[in-house]
């Protein structure tokens, strides 16, 4: 009997064990405190203003993580929330590496494989606190599901009532896919009197907390979801854009969800983000995680001592509302729709709204210009001439009537012919063309009612046709999807090797969370052909099909800011933004980051510079943030190697903007650009300046 009550003893002054705290990284002399009370560790940050922040964190085995989360208002700190944990849930499944391009792949059905679901579990073993630049990094281990093995880690912000939770993770298996669920729960429901969120309308919904409620995924704009009680309210929201693995729609698939019993492995009530294994029900490759790398699943918080419907205002800021910002000087261009707005409704008879939803929520979400993908699937791209040109006819009016001085709806076709791969067509004006051509036929042809008409037959026949008619083409989604192995095949082609070959286009595949940035795809290929010696661009794409106002776009959507004052008039033709994409003037961003000034030694982007003998170079950036920064990066090649240097800007604070200077070496570089990249793994790029060395 003795010896089972030591025993018991014994386990629970393990239980209770002081759990060693590591503040050897930590700056005592900041304006970030942290304190060990007991087993109690207290994090208090400037959080807005004069007020403060405040984490109580448990290191008990058996107790809540959060023991309190509070935020001071004039002064006075006030209880958002008590008594809760961190909770993830981790999907493993399987990547298949061997069909396609590895880690690269976008054509997998990840969800139609075995897969499994786990609760990670926590164990309070150690504890380390850092000071990264102005954030503070709380760092608490052993946390585990399956073959997964890692940390949580909690950063505060200074400057802001934001603080993000990520289980930090990496597995040795090879061929693995993922997604996860995280959020917050309590066995007590936290202090909190109702849930909030904004509904897919944009209207505020509330319902009281009720621990006995099973859970429920919950559609909800602005990706957010709310617990709020007398004091204030904490909102629960994930990065937006790097949280969204790549579908082919945007469709809202429910990314929150409230209640208990989380998918049959958190038993506790609770509120947070989730995703859909089952995606778009098209092709759904889930999240890469190779072996060995540091997944973080991770999620944001926002405190504030108001209510719901303002505490949402602020989270709200930190994507500009979910509406790309206007720049001087700047219009905002997005690419690659398969709207089929021509086919499903124009020429199928259906009535044709004077304001289709798709032009809607181009305008809601700030789109200037839209350059469209029409005809992939739909259409008659190869004929008979009566049914294309009618198709192209009806898609240049529609274009034309939806066009204004504030907006231009642009034609654009994925022709996906002649070259190899995918690839997309932009011309300055309405062009009739139809992808076939007999031997008989000539080459372009004046109709009647069209005016030229051109027949293509090869990649000859095509380059041609951009030629006469000053147009652009791309590899769309390079080196994944359809376009696996190019623009690489084709590299020596003519057709690539012309002015005309614009490059490639730029979006968020594959999603990996263990990289500091978005598509290193495309990046990695805008490097290799500046050192191929061409003078091409990357520009962003969406690749989607349809745009709902109930759709969550925005975490889908990226834009390109182009240099200019104004839009061109639809009817004298287009040809100045074309320019600008040849000139490579613009800069892509997801919306957080903006980069309105770019210049090295006085060129900006897109121009040639003759380096000084000594290759000494003067950056200038100018740089606006919401999400505080992360780091900018210098990348620069010979024509052989890529050189990166990376400039540290966590010092940063979030909502601010600053012009940097860089000085650095480019001796014997052929070119140079800049990436900038923040805490949520948004981000911005410019395009190349070119360099010269004098003889």
């Amino acid at each position: 009997m003795k010896y089972f009550l030591f025993l018991f003893a014994l386990m629970g002054a393990v239980a209770h064990a002081q759990v060693p705290v590591d503040l050897s990284k930590f700056t005592k002399s900041g304006p970030t405190t942290v304190s060990q009370q007991g087993n109690d560790l207290v994090v208090t940050w400037p959080a807005s203003g004069k007020e403060k922040g405040r984490l109580v964190i448990n290191l008990v085995a058996d107790k809540p993580l959060f023991s309190h989360i509070q935020l001071s208002k004039v002064g006075k700190f006030s209880e958002i929330a008590t008594d809760l944990n961190p909770a993830f849930v981790l999907t493993v499944g399987k990547r298949d590496l061997v069909s396609q391009n590895g880690w690269n792949i976008f054509f997998d059905k990840t969800n139609r494989l075995p897969h499994k679901a786990y609760a990670v579990e926590l164990a309070k073993r150690s504890a380390s606190v850092s000071t990264i630049g102005s954030r503070t990094v709380l760092r608490i281990g052993e946390v585990a599901a399956a073959s997964f093995k890692g940390a949580i880690e909690i950063t505060v912000y200074q400057g802001s009532p934001l603080f993000n939770v990520a289980a930090v993770m990496a597995t040795q298996v090879d061929s693995t896919a993922i997604l996860y669920d995280a959020g917050l729960v309590s066995k007590t429901g936290s202090g909190w009197t109702s849930l909030d969120w904004s509904d897919t309308d944009n209207k505020m919904q509330s319902i009281p907390v009720d621990l006995s409620v099973p859970n429920k995924a919950q559609a909800v704009k602005y990706r957010t979801i709310m617990g709020n009680g007398p004091n204030g309210t904490l909102a629960v929201f994930p990065a937006p854009h790097q949280y969204f693995y790549p579908l082919d729609e945007a469709y809202n698939l429910d990314f929150t969800w409230y209640g208990t019993g989380y998918r049959s492995l958190v038993p506790e009530f609770g509120i947070g983000i989730r995703q859909d294994l089952m995606g778009d029900r098209r092709w759904v490759p889930w999240v890469n995680a190779p072996p060995g790398t540091q997944q973080r699943l991770n999620f944001f918080c926002l405190l504030s001592t108001d209510k719901p419907t303002e505490t949402l205002a602020e989270v709200k800021r930190f994507t500009h509302n979910d509406k790309y910002p206007v720049v001087p000087g700047y219009k905002t261009m997005s690419s690659h729709f398969h709207n089929e707005f021509t086919m499903k409704v124009v020429l199928a008879g259906k009535p044709i709204p004077e304001n289709p939803n798709f032009v809607k929520v181009f305008k809601d979400h700030g789109v200037d210009i839209v350059h469209l993908a029409e005809f992939h699937g739909p259409g008659h791209p190869k004929g008979p001439d009566s049914l294309r040109l009618r198709e192209l006819k009806a898609l240049h009016e529609q274009c034309k009537r939806l066009s204004d001085k504030d907006f231009l709806l642009l034609p654009g076709e994925e022709p996906n012919n002649f070259f190899g791969g995918h690839w997309l067509s932009f011309f300055p004006k309405d062009v009739y063309w139809i992808m076939s051509r007999k031997p008989d036929m000539p080459f372009v042809t004046e109709d009647p009612k069209y005016g030229k008409v051109y027949r293509i037959a090869d990649k000859h026949d095509m380059l041609k046709l951009l030629e006469a008619e000053n147009g652009l083409a791309w590899t769309a989604h390079a080196r994944t999807k359809g376009s696996t192995g190019y623009p690489d095949k084709y590299k020596e082609e003519a057709f690539f090797k012309s002015d005309h070959f614009f490059g490639a286009a730029w979006k968020n595949i594959p999603a990996d969370l263990s990289e500091p940035r978005l598509s290193r795809r495309v990046l990695d290929l805008l490097d290799d052909y500046s050192n191929w010696g061409y003078k091409k661009h990357a520009i962003a794409e969406s690749d989607i099909f349809t745009m709902e106002p109930e759709n969550e776009t925005y975490a889908h959507l990226n834009v390109n800011y182009m240099q200019m004052d104004k839009l061109p008039d639809y009817s004298a033709g287009w040809q100045p933004v074309l320019d600008v994409m040849k000139q490579g003037k613009f800069f892509v961003t997801t919306g957080e980051v903006m980069l309105p000034a770019f210049t090295v030694n006085g060129k900006g982007a897109g121009e040639t510079l003759t380096l000084p003998t000594s290759g000494k170079a003067t950056i200038n950036l100018n740089v606006n943030w919401t999400f505080p920064l992360s780091f900018a990066e210098i990348i620069s090649g010979d024509g052989k190697q890529v050189y990166r240097e990376r400039i540290d800007l966590t010092n940063t604070l979030p909502f601010d903007k600053k012009a940097y200077r860089f000085d650095t070496n480019l001796k014997n570089r052929t070119w140079v650009r800049v990436e900038v990249w923040d805490a949520a793994i948004n981000g911005a790029f410019t395009q190349q300046v070119w360099l010269e060395t004098p003889n």
